[in-house]
């Protein structure tokens, strides 16, 4: 690590609030990215016919359990519950239920109410909210995440082009961000939505087209800023070629500047995904979205733990990052650490 990476990451960890807000929301992070350890509908292990099978990694047929179709397993059948019994043992997670799992035996109608068997209750089809919350996370941060990569990998790009070349170049770039920032992204949104249902990549790759935009201006500012400085004048002097300048002279200076805006873009997508998956124009219903959680915390106002379960949720892991950012920002603040 070099210096100034040292001084900021020293600079950082005394942010507490930023510190403890990026070590939280990764451990949050890493239990989203095993969920399937914490909550399934299938046992972790399962001991038949001395014989060890891992049902969360294979899907094995009922017949495999001494049952009578050649079916997808049912832990949760009682055939299947009494030969695995009889013939070895399982086990299951610590919540015993799926992002999709339906609970059947529920005492009272739904959405039921926080009990031992669901610890935030259940949304009005009878699945989990706590495991549908850790679900929709991953889902959320690793969407955001994606997306926050690859528009600041082509906003960096086109705007280190457009700084650096000037003139026309960047006269004929700035008019046509103009036109495609203007726009209507909602109406192109629910254009697309109306012909097909949005996956997960498909829905990136739509709001990936205008994203990207979103760093284009600071690279471009700190790029006219740099490119007449006295070492870029220099290396062009020695023959050095453009891109050699861009990537190693220039483009270390502009990452300082855009490094403390990716927290920010990242709230930002995982906003708009709730919103879209709230309006219905995201994705389809088979997924475990927070977005469909708000929804239903708004249609469920007399089953107030949805409501309140996805707010705390969003807000907290919104809060976090805008404190991330924050940190990173004072930490790469040359004034504030000299």
């Amino acid at each position: 690590m070099t210096f100034l990476s040292v001084r900021g990451w020293k600079a950082f960890r005394k942010n507490r609030r930023a510190y403890w807000s990026l070590l939280i929301l990764g451990i949050i992070f890493f239990l989203s990215l095993v969920a399937e350890l914490i909550a399934n509908n299938r046992p972790l292990v399962v001991k038949y016919d001395n014989e060890l099978r891992f049902p969360i990694f294979k899907d094995y047929l009922e017949t495999d359990f001494g049952g009578d179709f050649p079916t997808v397993a049912d832990y949760k059948d009682p055939l299947v519950v009494r030969n695995i019994e009889q013939h070895g043992w399982m086990v299951f997670p610590i919540i015993p239920y799926s992002f999709n799992t339906v609970d059947y035996d529920l005492p009272v109608p739904t959405p039921s109410a926080p009990d031992r068997n669901h610890w935030l209750g259940t949304d009005d089809e009878g699945r989990d909210v706590l495991v549908r919350i850790l679900y929709g996370l991953r889902l959320s941060l690793a969407f955001a995440f994606l997306l926050t990569l690859f528009s600041s990998i082509i906003g960096i790009l086109v705007g280190a082009v457009q700084g650096y070349m000037g003139g026309k170049v960047d006269i004929i770039m700035q008019r046509f961000l103009e036109i495609w920032e203007s726009l209507p992204q909602l109406f192109i949104l629910i254009i697309i939505a109306s012909i097909f249902v949005p996956g997960f990549w498909t829905l990136l790759i739509i709001m990936l087209f205008f994203s990207w935009t979103s760093l284009v201006g600071v690279v471009r500012a700190e790029f006219l800023r740099v490119r007449n400085f006295e070492f870029v004048k220099a290396a062009k002097v020695l023959g050095v070629s453009d891109g050699r300048i861009i990537w190693r002279h220039i483009l270390p200076n502009a990452l300082v500047a855009t490094i403390t805006f990716i927290p920010f873009i990242m709230s930002e997508s995982i906003v708009a995904l709730t919103a879209l998956d709230f309006l219905g124009l995201g994705l389809s219903h088979e997924y475990p979205s927070l977005g469909d959680l708000v929804r239903q915390g708004k249609d469920n106002l007399q089953s107030p733990w949805i409501g309140i379960s996805i707010f705390i949720v969003l807000s907290g892991c919104l809060s976090m990052l805008i404190f991330i950012g924050e940190g990173i920002r004072d930490a790469f603040d040359t004034r504030r650490n000299r």
